[in-house]
């Protein structure tokens, strides 16, 4: 594993601007208690520069390497990094104003990490979920020949069974939580707030493609900061609005 953690920016501009955001050596104010366990890797090495690639949704930077999203559906990569390892730190603010189902009518609220992200119809989603009900989902969306929305839509999911789970705490108003995610080979680790809560194989559907990390939210406003590894992937934004790095 790569000793160089990046810190991921926010970009939106039109409806995607850009901003940069920098490693701190804390959350700034975030959350009062430091993370544990894998949580310490994001504070341990030193600051890096890179973008995040906002394909849905708005992010508005809030200082300290801390973005805020308060649109019902946000989705975005973080250009320059690997997609085998990624971590989340954020603080739940709310329901959002308005709400969005999901393709399947399914009005669900959650946060969680994309890894492997090559396109909208080709990623491993890692999502930790508050409502209707609170938990831990790991899938595959695999749509091989596809890349955009349009042509997979809702597609291609395959929910992963777990080794390995534990419950996660219920997600209250105004708490802090980390969630963080580490692809070595078949085998995905996840560490809810610093400790093992699900361990599973992911199988030949997820390593027939390959991708940045990235993050997604719906329907709950959230300020957050994401950490990936450096990486080979692409460093432009592939919706077609590019977020410079500085």
């Amino acid at each position: 594993m790569s000793q160089s953690l990046y810190m991921c920016s926010c970009g939106f501009g039109g409806r995607t601007a850009m901003a940069l955001a920098i490693v701190g050596a804390a959350l700034g104010g975030c959350s009062s208690q430091p993370s544990v366990g894998p949580g310490a890797l994001a504070r341990t090495h030193p600051a890096k520069l890179t973008a995040l690639c906002v394909t849905e949704g708005e992010v508005q930077p809030k200082g300290g390497g801390r973005m805020e999203v308060a649109d019902p559906a946000m989705r975005a990569v973080a250009l320059g990094t690997g997609g085998d390892t990624a971590e989340l730190e954020f603080t739940y603010e709310g329901p959002t104003a308005s709400e969005a189902p999901l393709g399947n009518g399914e009005l669900r609220r959650q946060i969680g990490l994309k890894l492997r992200a090559a396109d909208s119809c080709n990623v491993v989603y890692v999502m930790w979920r508050l409502e209707p009900s609170s938990g831990l989902a790991v899938s595959v969306k695999r749509n091989p020949g596809m890349s955009e929305n349009a042509q997979c839509h809702d597609g291609g999911y395959h929910s992963l069974k777990s080794a390995h789970a534990e419950p996660v705490p219920s997600i209250q108003l105004g708490e802090t939580h980390s969630l963080r995610a580490e692809l070595n080979g078949d085998t995905l680790r996840v560490f809810a707030d610093g400790r093992l809560a699900w361990e599973g194989e992911v199988g030949e559907e997820a390593r027939a493609f390959d991708g940045p990390i990235g993050v997604r939210t719906d329907n709950g406003r959230f300020v957050f900061r994401v950490v990936g590894e450096p990486g080979g992937q692409p460093s432009d934004c592939r919706s077609g609005e590019l977020v410079a790095a500085g």
